[in-house]
């Protein structure tokens, strides 16, 4: 696989294409997902993904496995799941507008959402 950040970069872009391409949603769902999510980009109300996976690997270097974009409750969230180098599967979410940690969770991680 690529290494660093472009490889990290590759990977969360096509992990998150594949949440917005997921089975059983139909073509016009995932054009709604995308054009909520670009949406969100231009009026600010999102930080772009490649912010949120530099914070990512500087406090949890390894490889990343899946993204989605969620809204909950109001607020824009990143949730992906990394593969760290010793081999754990750890979960984060990130708040999407200010690139804040909100939890991590996994072996040896227990940070809660504030």
């Amino acid at each position: 696989m690529h290494g660093g950040k472009l490889g990290r970069m590759l990977t969360a872009a096509a992990a998150l294409a594949l949440v917005f391409s997921s089975p059983g949603a139909g073509a016009r769902d995932k054009d709604d997902d995308h054009d909520r999510a670009r949406a969100a980009l231009e009026a600010g109300d999102i930080r772009p993904l490649s912010e949120i996976l530099d914070a990512a690997a500087r406090a949890f270097p390894g490889q990343v496995l899946e993204v989605e974009l969620e809204h909950e409750d109001g607020a824009w969230i990143y949730e992906m799941k990394v593969l760290a180098k010793d081999g754990a599967v750890l979960k984060l979410e990130y708040d999407a507008r200010t690139a804040t940690l909100l939890r991590a969770r996994g072996p040896g991680v227990q940070k809660k959402r504030r």
